[in-house]
């Protein structure tokens, strides 16, 4: 499938981009460089001009109030609320009009170039070098954790233009389906609705989605690509393939030809292989481990706390001199903790903001 982004790339924008594209051999990008130099100026857009103005406007109790460090990390999760739920619109489109996508073999799947694919590499890439830029102005507030995690999500995504593993730049985004309700949860406590119905079922939406789309979906698709990373190892790209890369090497769209780029005729390098296992295991590893904090903390929701517990059946606040019951008041403390405990349910919105490695 053709590039389906409504611009095609400046030929002066794409001619200044092909040195760094040979230096780091990444022959797609003078193809995708518009999307992703659009994609920082739009995120860049949201956080100094659109998230402050709206946010003052709906929110003048709250956002004017935080100190700078907090409105710029309120920035942030509008910028991420924002890239994630257009990117897995994006991204869910792509995988069900892209026939050429679906017929794809483990060769084009390893080696291929689809411009719809491209697009969405381009878009991810744009976000995180937004997101790096940011981390890197702003380290005071987010710190060196976060600053490693936008240098190697850049690194790992930026890959996909050599191509390596195109295909699957639609699939891995996919793990952002769950971020648009970590992000909602995050504003539910800064707006002083911590504990309400609403948080509630955001949370589970929450939970639900993480848990398909990151632990059951994800899995699932990191054994298919260690799957054909392993073949890619093995062996360079058929010979057939080869010639008719070879044979359109002057084809003016590159995307009219799936393996266009597929021209050296080399498996897969050990350490290009390696950094996506390793990546791919360590994003696997946090995300079951998010999880099952997520569900001890579901199951402690529904125990009643100690101190709760000994409200209820010790007396106070002078109820030995109405027969030891608790007051209307005392019960109503209980019902707020047991409510407020839902915060316990998802770990800390801040760590897992920036936690979408790709």
């Amino acid at each position: 499938m053709k590039d389906p982004f409504p611009f095609p790339p400046l030929p002066a924008l794409s001619k200044a981009v092909e040195p760094l594209a040979d230096l780091l051999a990444f022959p797609t990008l003078p193809l995708h460089i518009h999307e992703v130099l659009g994609a920082v100026l739009f995120y860049t857009f949201i956080q100094k001009v659109v998230s402050p103005v709206l946010s003052t406007w709906w929110f003048p109790k709250h956002y004017p109030r935080h100190s700078r460090g907090k409105r710029v990390n309120w920035d942030a999760h509008v910028v991420s609320l924002v890239q994630s739920t257009l990117i897995n619109a994006l991204a869910l489109w792509v995988t069900f009009v892209d026939e050429e996508r679906k017929a794809m073999d483990w060769e084009q799947r390893i080696w291929g170039y689809d411009g719809a694919c491209g697009m969405i590499q381009a878009l991810a890439c744009g976000y995180f070098v937004w997101d790096l830029i940011v981390t890197v102005c702003y380290l005071d507030v987010f710190g060196l954790g976060l600053l490693a995690h936008a240098t190697s999500a850049l690194a790992v995504y930026s890959f996909g233009f050599r191509p390596f593993l195109n295909y699957y730049s639609c699939v891995f985004i996919l793990y952002e389906l769950s971020t648009p309700f970590l992000n909602i949860h995050w504003f539910f406590d800064k707006l002083d609705m911590t504990g309400s119905k609403a948080q509630l079922y955001n949370g589970i939406a929450l939970l639900i989605t993480f848990f398909s789309c990151r632990l059951v979906y994800g899995t699932y698709q990191s054994v298919l690509v260690y799957g054909d990373m392993w073949a890619a190892i093995h062996s360079s790209p058929d010979a057939g393939y080869l010639a008719a890369a070879h044979a359109n090497a002057t084809l003016s769209s590159a995307d009219e030809y799936i393996m266009a780029f597929a021209t050296d005729g080399t498996p897969v390098p050990m350490w290009l292989a390696g950094l996506y296992v390793a990546s791919n295991l360590v994003l696997n590893t946090l995300n079951w481990f998010w999880f099952v904090k997520m569900i001890a903390a579901v199951r402690k929701r529904f125990e009643t706390p100690k101190d709760a517990k000994t409200m209820l059946e010790k007396p106070v606040d002078g109820a030995a001199a109405s027969g030891g019951n608790t007051t209307a008041t005392d019960k109503s403390q209980v019902r707020y903790r047991r409510r407020n405990s839902i915060m316990d349910v998802i770990p800390d919105s801040d760590e897992l903001r920036d936690g979408q490695i790709q």
